[in-house]
């Protein structure tokens, strides 16, 4: 029977220089919403987030932009996202939920603003921002055209052409 013996020679790798320890990742994504802006009255009043993206990642045309989107285009989104994955033979991407709708605050004599208090608005913010960074996170999802026309294009077309993204 043959001894096996354990290999313990160091790895030798590249000595790091100050611009690797200090210089831009080789990959990141930066998505951040913010600027929550509510405008119109009675029943057209609504919310709008700024969504800042930043990115070296060669897939997005633009490497930073910055678009302003309501509640009702994360719902566009995840459910065109939704439908992408079911329309695919093999990878199925699990769309993250979005925050809820916040039924109850919607209705009437309730003492408080509503979906427009403050601190709902900033609750909202930060489930919208966790949900875009989960989603525009997952490799697959990078390839979606409507991730890519809500994250950079200025008005999204509800009306577009669903397809991938091909890298540049």
């Amino acid at each position: 029977m043959a001894d096996t013996i354990a290999d313990t020679r160091r790895l030798f790798t590249k000595p790091q220089n100050l611009n690797d320890a200090y210089g831009p990742p080789s990959n990141f994504l930066e998505i951040d919403v913010s600027n929550p802006e509510t405008i119109g009255v009675g029943r057209g009043r609504h919310t709008t987030y700024e969504v800042r993206l930043k990115t070296n990642l060669p897939i997005f045309k633009l490497k930073e932009s910055s678009v302003r989107r309501r509640y009702s285009d994360f719902e566009w989104l995840r459910a065109e996202l939704e439908r992408e994955s079911k329309g695919a033979l093999f990878s199925k991407v699990v769309v993250p939920p979005l925050p809820g709708k916040a039924l109850i605050r919607q209705l009437p004599f309730r003492g408080d603003d509503g979906i427009f208090d403050d601190s709902f608005i900033e609750e909202r913010r930060q489930g919208l921002e966790q949900f875009l960074n989960k989603v525009a996170g997952h490799p697959l999802a990078q390839n979606e055209k409507c991730l890519h026309m809500f994250l950079q294009d200025e008005s999204v077309d509800k009306h577009y052409t669903p397809s991938k993204v091909r890298q540049a």
